[in-house]
């Protein structure tokens, strides 16, 4: 059985990567800073006869992972894919930006991505085999987001990290991709305070080409596909879901 560990899996894409891994019959690694959701989202997957358990992860704590990559290690062998996920976005005009809140959002966004691929790496490089997965932003990869500089200058530098990464992991047999997400419907897509908010939301769905935004699960989906051995032959891409904004917004 193949082993996925899924950083910030207790709600929103994380979630919907878990259960459709689930499905497709991975061991899936839920790590989050949510214990609850996290817990949860393991019983839906072990509910559907699939395998699956949680560990708490705060990606920002480089000895936190190290631990859970030895843990699942340890347990199961070399992990076969990592799907980077966990993110923040608060909305934070530039003139009131503090050091403090810029670097924690390069922290978690971008630096929390290598503090979890690094520690899996000697172990995939043995295995000659293995998928990662990082999560950037449609305002990382196309368009400019007012009030989040921070946000959209980390979600460009996961950008950075897929092609560097594939560049150097390919010959080791292990393919490095990313996703971006349009307008998804999340938790934070929704927020009034950081984000569109729920009339933005719907507002955005009639400029979207394919006139809705984005669930969850359209990204899940593309995220299994990236790990599969259908997408053998791609490495160093980072793919935008996002219901043709990108393209069709005049």
């Amino acid at each position: 059985m193949k082993t996925v560990i899924i950083t910030g899996a207790g709600i929103g894409i994380g979630k919907a990567a878990a259960l459709a891994f689930g499905k497709a019959g991975y061991r899936v690694i839920v790590t989050d800073i949510l214990k609850d959701e996290g817990n949860v989202v393991v019983d839906a997957i072990t509910s559907a006869g699939g395998t699956a358990e949680f560990h708490h992860l705060d990606v920002t704590s480089t000895e936190n992972a190290n631990q859970v990559v030895a843990e699942v290690e340890k347990a199961h062998g070399a992990i076969d894919t990592i799907v980077c996920n966990a993110g923040i976005a608060h909305k934070v005009p530039l003139d009131q930006m503090t050091d403090e809140k810029w670097d924690f959002t390069f922290d978690v966004d971008l630096k929390g991505m290598f503090r979890v691929i690094r520690p899996a790496l000697n172990a995939m490089k043995a295995a000659k085999a293995g998928s990662i997965i990082c999560l950037s932003s449609c305002m990382g990869v196309m368009y400019g987001w007012d009030e989040h500089v921070h946000y959209s200058s980390a979600k460009a530098g996961v950008v950075g990290l897929v092609r560097g990464l594939a560049s150097e992991l390919a010959r080791h047999g292990i393919k490095v991709n990313g996703v971006a997400p349009g307008y998804i419907r999340t938790a934070q897509l929704l927020s009034e305070e950081h984000s569109l908010g729920k009339e933005g939301a719907d507002k955005a769905g009639s400029f979207i080409p394919m006139g809705r935004i984005g669930e969850p699960d359209d990204i899940a989906d593309v995220i299994v596909f990236l790990a599969s051995e259908q997408a053998r032959y791609l490495t160093g891409q980072v793919i935008s879901v996002d219901g043709g904004l990108a393209v069709g917004r005049y």
